[in-house]
């Protein structure tokens, strides 16, 4: 795969024509404490699934939770105005719902992703959640679309093999390539390994091109 990387807005699709009724996503540019709120979150995440505490300090932690939702509750914004999902250069591109890998390699050939799993991903006996995976490879795929010039498109199948048990707190690789396009139907595979090469999982996927009044 080539190692050429571009930004999201850099490889875009030209014309908004193509996009359907997609609004045009534009990368945003924080400040710099943004990055740490976002990890401070993700650890939150974990502690809130793996804490094991007496309950005064369960009452401790709702009270500070409520003071941070009283301090954000103002700044609430509409979607793609909030930064989360748009820092491109941020593990997740800042969002708490992606997982919370880096793109390391993009262009026309495929994209490649580095990152690790966290206990807020568990699914049981150390074992990443299965539903998790498919979250991983969606993703990807929109931006395989995207890096391989494609028209915005929404997510038309996923069908995911389980091939070995994906740890939490290992560094994996997950990459992806476009298989073939007809017309409208672009037709994508992931593939996703450990650091010796162990295929943990694949995943097939079909992208369709949305129409000019598609959302």
């Amino acid at each position: 795969m080539s190692e050429r990387m571009e930004s999201v807005s850099e490889a875009g699709v030209a014309g908004d024509e193509r996009r359907g009724g997609f609004p045009k996503v534009v990368p945003a540019q924080p400040g710099p404490n943004f990055g740490p709120f976002v990890e401070a979150m993700r650890t939150l995440q974990d502690l809130a699934v793996s804490a094991d505490a007496p309950d005064e300090v369960f009452a401790r932690a709702t009270a500070q939770a409520q003071q941070l939702i009283e301090l954000l509750e103002p700044w609430r914004a509409a979607e793609l105005r909030s930064p989360a999902g748009r820092v491109p250069e941020l593990p997740g591109r800042g969002s708490l719902l992606m997982v919370p890998w880096t793109m390391v390699a993009a262009g026309p050939d495929g994209v490649r992703m580095r990152g690790e799993f966290r206990r807020y991903h568990l699914g049981g006996n150390g074992a990443v959640h299965g539903g998790v995976l498919p979250l991983l490879f969606d993703d990807l795929f929109g931006f395989l679309v995207h890096f391989a010039g494609r028209a915005i498109s929404r997510t038309g199948y996923l069908h995911v093999n389980y091939r070995k048990i994906t740890p939490l707190y290992t560094p994996l690789e997950v990459e992806g390539t476009v298989d073939r396009v007809e017309g409208r139907k672009t037709y994508v595979s992931a593939r996703l390994k450990d650091e010796s090469g162990t295929l943990l999982a694949d995943c097939e996927g079909l992208m369709v091109e949305l129409l000019p009044w598609q959302p």
